[in-house]
């Protein structure tokens, strides 16, 4: 009922614009007005009557091409050195999911996000978020390239590592919530012309229902999301000078552990260090930033991940304050740039910003030297030019090197991402490494070609990876090394009637295969394939079941095995030569609930017939993981999860390996810029001695002295408790304090006879001063 009378006060109070998106008008004008407010999350000034109206929002999400059941009105005007925001979020069909959130923390809560391509470039964007409070959620959305530089973020996908500074408000209404923002335009980057035409698009959350709303009509039958934004138009005058922050950090850590021969006395070390950054904006599309000896600690440790597969490395994502801003300039495909790679420089600078149609990167640092051969520090440099091509089409090159410390690698590439028909895109990739080391000097090529058609009903993605065996990259991320690797993947989608019990069904049909480098292009057998059914059911209110069956086969690469040894009938050592070719047949399935006004939970498994490649063996597998996300008020939330894998030797009936990880995190939440947190995480492992598939005889592992000894039992039993309050008033303006304690244990999960293992205090204090030549 409110929003007819709405609509039309604001007609009769002389709003000067209206853009309905449904009726097609899909350019908004901003204007221009000289008039202070106060960011207090009411719409009750006179100037946000003069605002421009974007209204007429689709439904995207779980199914596109239909009106919008929530009625949405953004307002957008704009001053000299900042553009203004106002939201009216109508909510007449359930209650309002909001809590006093963390920054970056409000996924589970009602939000609309404003994406601004400021270049317009339709494939890149400015994300700014806020739940019904102004709690605000901040970072980039790229939709070319791989993965996002030390980031788990697929193409597409939001990132938020980075904050940016910039202010908002909200409050509760008795239609829904409306919500108050300020973005300054020295926070942002964009062309240094007079008059700016920017990309825009609203994008609406509704957790009651699980749907996504946007202002333009957005097709799910597109090669790209951003493309389908709407325009801003009328920014002109504006200014943004040249913003120089200087950011000094104290830090002190004060680790515990056992002291003595025997280890029962207990003694701390401290280590307190000063250091800070620099971030000196170059105009309106440069940034330089600058550190010397930085705190690159992690607030919150990393989630352990279960290692159940020998042949690949485990991924973490970057948290790390200096490296996230401007990452994903440095975006390559396959992850050829991985800044955690670089693990505690002493100093570090990077360069950032667009030159015309070209995006520009640099960053150069001296890394420390414990990782290396001789202990040398080496140093880093990695450079990633891209152009555009017109029509979200971009082509681009990197380098990167890492000399010294014993050992120099140095690696190069160009990439090509190619746009067409709207529904399609190509993309190819070439890179050359070349490294050095005691080992002698070797080099190997990697080289992707892939093609992708999103379609609304159908959309295929195929493509082919091959990485030489002698391909290496220091400063990047390749989970593993000489195969080839093609694989064919095509969906299909059904989409429900509006109302329907089931809204949307997703099929991914999978197959793929993986050879040995040399056999690919000698035509020789396949080393692994597999074959993948990936159903989705969308339901009503925002439920989700997915099942996944696998059919796969393996074979084994006797190099992977080099460290291994098997012991012959006589007592002989022999080299481990897997024999044979192992089927398997699993099945994943997972079903996630709503965002309740109370709590969200999920719970899955994994169960069938695997492979253990720790000794190539044939195992029943059986997998479980379950989440429960409880928000008893809208300041406090408690996380808790719990992994678990098995693997039981088909051959014996041996429980081969267990791993159980259970996980709590409660956060109570002060103030919108103050929390205290308590996490605590036990981990249990346990790993059977290896035995030989073919003969049931333990297996031999090389020691650190060259020699081979039998394999024995591994078992670890560790309880991690983490304490941390937070007070973060804006960013890079931060106070932390912490502790940390780990406790073992001889038996799993017993919670008896703990003992303590380390233990550590933390401090960080850290302060931004921040003064801008050129803008008033």
């Amino acid at each position: 009922m409110l929003l007819p009378f709405l609509a039309a006060f604001q007609l009769a109070a002389g709003q000067p614009d209206v853009y309905h998106a449904l009726k097609g008008q899909t350019i908004a004008t901003a204007p221009m007005l000289e008039s202070p407010i106060v960011i207090d999350g009411k719409l009750d000034e006179p100037v946000w009557r003069r605002a421009a109206l974007l209204t007429g929002f689709s439904e995207y999400q779980p199914a596109d091409q239909r009106p919008a059941p929530d009625s949405t009105e953004v307002l957008v005007w704009y001053t000299p050195t900042a553009i203004y925001f106002g939201i009216r979020a109508f909510e007449p069909h359930g209650v309002v999911r909001a809590t006093l959130a963390d920054r970056d923390k409000i996924s589970a809560d009602d939000n609309v996000e404003i994406h601004l391509d400021t270049f317009h470039e339709g494939r890149r964007a400015f994300v700014f978020i806020v739940n019904p409070f102004g709690v605000q959620a901040d970072g980039t959305k790229n939709e070319s390239g791989g993965y996002i530089p030390g980031s788990n973020i697929m193409p597409g996908q939001t990132d938020l590592s980075a904050d940016y500074l910039w202010d908002s408000k909200g409050r509760l209404t008795d239609y829904g919530y409306e919500v108050e923002i300020r973005i300054p335009f020295s926070s942002l980057r964009y062309p240094a012309t007079h008059e700016q035409r920017w990309g825009i698009q609203i994008d609406r959350h509704v957790q009651h229902s699980g749907y996504e709303e946007t202002w333009t009509r957005a097709l799910k039958g597109s090669a790209s999301f951003i493309a389908q934004e709407g325009e801003l138009r009328g920014i002109a005058g504006i200014t943004h000078g040249q913003t120089i922050d200087l950011n000094p950090e104290l830090t002190s850590t004060i680790t515990g552990a056992p002291t003595g021969a025997t280890g029962a006395g207990w003694g701390y070390t401290s280590h307190p260090q000063l250091g800070g950054n620099i971030r000196w904006g170059l105009g309106s599309n440069f940034v330089l930033n600058g550190t010397i000896k930085p705190d690159f600690s992690q607030v919150e440790a990393d989630a352990t991940q279960i290692a159940a597969d020998a042949r690949f490395a485990l991924f973490y994502p970057e948290k790390r304050p200096f490296f996230v801003e401007g990452s994903d300039l440095f975006n390559v495909p396959n992850t050829m740039i991985y800044t955690r790679r670089i693990v505690q420089p002493d100093a570090a600078m990077k360069l950032t910003g667009k030159l015309g149609d070209n995006d520009v990167a640099v960053l150069s640092a001296l890394d420390d030297g414990s990782t290396t051969p001789n202990g040398q520090r080496p140093l880093v440099d990695v450079v990633r030019l891209q152009r555009d091509l017109g029509g979200q089409s971009t082509t681009g090159v990197f380098y990167s090197d890492r000399v010294g410390g014993g050992r120099t690698n140095r690696v190069g590439g160009a990439d090509l991402h190619y746009v067409f028909g709207k529904l399609y895109y190509a993309q190819f990739q070439a890179v050359m490494s070349g490294t050095s080391d005691a080992a002698g000097a070797r080099s190997g090529p990697m080289w992707e070609a892939l093609v992708d058609r999103t379609g609304r009903t159908f959309g295929f993605h195929y493509n082919i990876l091959a990485i030489h065996p002698d391909f290496a990259t220091d400063n990047g991320f390749v989970t593993r090394t000489g195969v080839v690797q093609p694989s064919i993947a095509n969906r299909y989608t059904w989409y429900g009637a509006p109302g329907a019990f089931l809204e949307r069904f997703n099929v991914y049909f999978r197959q793929g295969g993986t050879w040995k480098y040399d056999d690919f292009y000698n035509g020789q057998h396949v080393l692994e394939d597999f074959a993948n059914a990936n159903t989705q059911f969308t339901l009503r209110g925002g439920w989700n079941l997915n099942v996944s069956p696998t059919l796969s086969s393996y074979a084994f690469d006797s190099a992977a095995y080099a460290n291994v040894r098997t012991t012959a009938a006589d007592g002989s050592a022999r080299a481990f030569v897997p024999l044979g070719r192992k089927n398997t047949s699993v099945v994943a399935v997972s079903l996630a609930t709503p965002q309740f006004p109370g709590f969200t939970a999920s719970v899955g498994g994994t169960f069938g017939q695997d492979v253990d490649f720790f000794e190539t063996s044939a195992v029943r597998r059986t997998d479980y993981n379950a989440s429960l996300d409880l928000r008893p008020s809208n300041q406090l939330r408690v996380s808790a999860t719990y992994v678990s894998s098995t693997f039981t030797r088909l051959g014996d009936g041996v429980r081969t390996a267990t791993t159980r990880i259970p996980r709590l995190k409660v956060e109570y939440q002060i103030a919108r810029p103050l929390f205290v947190r308590i996490v605590s995480q036990y981990t249990a492992t346990l790993r059977e001695p290896l035995v030989d598939p073919s003969t049931g005889r333990i297996l031999l592992v090389a020691a650190g002295d060259g020699t081979f000894v039998p394999a024995t039992e591994q078992q670890s039993n560790l309880l991690r408790a983490d304490f941390l309050i937070s007070y973060r008033p804006s960013p890079g303006t931060v106070f932390f304090a912490g502790y940390g304690n780990s406790l073992v244990e001889a038996d799993p999960l017993a919670f008896q006879q703990l003992r303590r293992s380390t233990d550590g205090f933390f401090v960080k204090l850290s302060w931004v001063f921040s003064q801008t030549v050129g803008a008033q």
